[in-house]
């Protein structure tokens, strides 16, 4: 434990990137593998409880450590308000045991004390907890109760520890980044499976890491003459990897997880895939005979549904807008030009003829302005925008500016009322920054969206004022305000939805501007959003 929490306070004080690659490095090649594979499984996001592995929930946590302090319950949460992270409050409250025991490992603290107890009783939770506590000097106890609040945030992406471990081995980042894909036990001999410089059998049933775009945020006429890029739609759906390799076919959804059962009109068609091929591409919600695919709120009826029945196969017909073509013949294609990579894919596809595994048609333009007059069609077609990709570009991993561009289409906005607000977390835990807002529904406000950005850091002081002095009631850490204060809030769609109270669902709101030039009476109505929805 004594080497994980050096390397976490070493990462946590550092700015500099070289300076965690650095970190990361060292800590790796002296670490045990055990501790090592844990390491690698919390920087990637990992965490040790969980809904099926309770070791100890918040108000538990907060009432064990009132019990042990001796401070009373209502100190500890005024506490917990002032930090604003509950495992630097947990660290705070105890002093350190007069003497430091033996280091046991992080691997042993994980497997041995804490997962030992998930899912028992109160009191041998409890019990594991306060050991902890009490044999821990400040800095490790720190990093103990960072495991257990599942907030080991350190700021280092998975990017930058994969580039350490490619570092650290001399294997290709692209390799270890795609061997890290999906789910995985942090076990004995996970860095050195994960390092091997031989291709494992593994490596077949792996996806490739995502190329992903970046928003475009100059003049489009800044990347150059259109000639030298690909136009396709920006469909809004669940971008996937299509495999079909060694007589199987796998989904896998950018979330890193495998979507088998899920889509199975999809796996069948992909059985008449040539053998060693994945596709890169876009899965919809898209009834035959329509011209638009089918909102992203329907897509959401069959995410969930491991194994759909037959109603909802037919409710919710899905299918695969292809893209790219990152394997063919077993070969991986990545290297070349995004042009011949397509001119393969379509000779892939042609013989196929099924709708449900498509080519992604690209979007023709002779200038930029006709570009540009084409995406703001893109509503009326169900799609976000226009894709812009460099005819020559490689498949890169990871969001990688240069090559491929997102030209989204303008947020659509409305005027609502802030109604509920709610503080924030770390360093914005004593203001209150998270904020619901609603429209007029005749003389009541309904709610219709959650935000939390758009807002400098002036104009949150100054909210803040405002909702301490105007606050109507509290519920829990919520408080409802005097429906007086205006925002126009962005997002990218409107869809109808039975999910919500208001029958409304808006994708990705944020505040565009506080209107503090607009009484609450002028705010939009409900109507309005409705005439919106698709």
């Amino acid at each position: 434990m004594k080497a994980f929490a050096a390397l976490y306070q070493r990462l946590d004080r550092s700015t500099a990137t070289l300076d965690k690659r650095a970190a990361l490095v060292a800590y790796f090649r002296d670490a045990r593998p055990h501790d090592a594979a844990w390491a690698l499984y919390l920087l990637s996001g990992g965490k040790v409880g969980g809904a099926r592995r309770k070791i100890a929930a918040s108000a538990e946590l907060r009432a064990w450590i009132s019990e042990e302090s001796g401070l009373p319950a209502w100190l500890v949460n005024d506490s917990y308000d002032q930090v604003g992270d509950l495992a630097e409050t947990l660290t705070l409250l105890l002093d350190d045991p007069p003497e430091r025991g033996v280091d046991r490992p992080l691997a042993d603290w994980i497997e041995a004390h804490l997962l030992a107890v998930a899912n028992q009783d109160d009191a041998v939770r409890r019990a594991a907890v306060v050991a902890g506590w009490r044999q821990l000097p400040a800095g490790e106890r720190l990093v103990f109760n960072k495991l257990l609040t599942g907030a080991l945030r350190v700021g280092v992406s998975q990017r930058v520890v994969q580039q350490a471990l490619a570092d650290l081995s001399g294997i290709d980042i692209a390799r270890i980044a795609q061997r890290m894909l999906g789910e995985w036990v942090p076990s004995p001999g996970l860095l050195a499976a994960l390092l091997s410089p031989e291709e494992r059998p593994e490596d077949r049933q792996q996806p490739y890491p995502f190329f992903l775009a970046s928003p475009l945020e100059v003049e489009v006429e800044r990347l150059g003459p259109i000639a030298d890029w690909t136009l396709e739609w920006k469909w809004d759906g669940i971008r996937l990897q299509l495999l079909r390799r060694q007589g199987e076919v796998a989904l896998w959804s950018r979330g890193e997880e495998r979507l088998d059962g899920r889509f199975p009109e999809i796996e069948a068609a992909a059985m008449a895939l040539p053998d060693g091929c994945v596709i890169d591409g876009e899965l919809l919600a898209w009834r035959d005979g329509d011209e638009h695919p089918l909102p992203f709120t329907a897509l959401q009826t069959r995410i969930q549904r491991r194994k759909p029945g037959p109603k909802t196969l037919r409710d919710t017909p899905v299918r695969v807008l292809a893209y790219d073509l990152l394997e063919a013949d077993g070969e991986d294609l990545r290297a070349q030009p995004l042009h011949a990579r397509r001119t393969r894919l379509a000779a892939l596809l042609a013989p196929l003829a099924d709708p449900r595994i498509a080519l992604s048609p690209t979007v023709e333009a002779s200038d930029w302005p006709a570009a540009a007059a084409q995406r703001m069609l893109a509503r009326e077609r169900g799609v976000e925008g226009l894709m812009l990709k460099r005819h020559d570009s490689p498949y890169q991993s990871g969001r990688r500016r240069g090559d491929w561009w997102k030209w989204k289409i303008d947020p659509l906005t409305i005027d609502a009322v802030m109604i509920y607000a709610q503080a924030g977390h770390g360093r914005r835990s004593t203001l209150y920054t998270d904020y619901t807002f609603g429209v007029w529904d005749g003389d009541r406000l309904v709610p219709v969206a959650k935000a939390y950005s758009g807002l400098d850091d002036k104009e949150i002081l100054a909210l803040d004022r405002w909702i301490r002095a105007n606050t109507v009631e509290r519920f829990g850490p919520v408080r409802s305000v005097r429906g007086e204060q205006v925002f126009e809030l962005g997002f990218e769609a409107v869809n109808r939805s039975s999910r919500h109270k208001s029958g409304i669902a808006v994708r990705f709101p944020r505040i565009l501007r506080w209107r503090q030039d607009k009484p609450a009476s002028e705010a939009d109505t409900l109507a309005q959003l409705q005439a919106l929805a698709r």
